[in-house]
This record gives C-alpha cells, structure tokens and sequence, in this order.
C-alpha cells in the first residue's frame, strides 16, 4: 500500500520496520539534551513542503505525545509521531559534515525523488 497523505492511514495495516540512528547522530542528539535538562529528544516528523510532497521537521522534545514513537541508541532519543511513519518508515538518521556544515541527513528508503535544491522529497 502507498501512501501520500500520512495524515490519513490506519495503523493497524503496517508493520513498522522503524528508523535507525546512527553512532553520529546518536552522539548529537545526546549534545543537544545535554544543553538542557528538560530536553528528552529530538522528533522527526513530516510536513507538506516544497515541489516534490513533503519535508522533514525536528524539533526538541520535552513533552511526548501519546501516539509518539520511540527509537533509541546509544541513550540518544528520537520521537516519531504515529502518522508520519508511512512516509518515513525504514529511514537511516545520520548526523554528517558537508563542507563546513554539520546537519542530520535521512537515508529514506520509501523517497522516490526528491525536489531540486534538495529541501523536499516525494513517495510514491
């Protein structure tokens, strides 16, 4: 089954393989609680954006949600809410330098295509 619209599914039709964070990631996600005591996350979540569907969200965690999902190494906690796994289920979190930028990168397996300047991506 396909999905375009991860806010319309039901749950009960997937099984979830999960996401997976790297050593990288793990260790940046562990800075970043480390800066704030009530930090307990990050959540990567999606949102409608750009020419090709969709595009990533992070944001800090301090409070969970009931339908969040927990995916953990290292110590290092990342939230998924329920309705964005269609879209993101499988994905590899990295945390990697690109030039003299550092930012998390997602290995999606279910991202088709992606938008030119890379800021969207497109399931089928």
């Amino acid at each position: 089954m396909t999905t375009t619209n991860p806010a319309s599914f039901s749950p009960d039709e997937y099984v979830w393989r999960g996401l997976t964070l790297t050593d990288s990631a793990a260790k940046q996600i562990l800075a970043l609680v480390a800066a704030d005591p009530a930090v307990k996350g990050l959540k990567l979540g999606v949102k409608p954006s750009g020419c090709a569907g969709f595009g990533y969200t992070m944001d800090l965690v301090k409070e969970t949600a009931e339908d969040d999902l927990l995916f953990s190494h290292h110590g290092a906690n990342l939230y998924v809410p329920l309705q964005a796994m269609p879209v993101i289920d499988g994905t590899e979190v990295d945390y990697v330098r690109e030039g003299l930028n550092q930012l998390f990168k997602f290995n999606n397996p279910k991202a088709q295509h992606a938008c030119g300047c890379g800021e969207s991506f497109g399931v089928e």
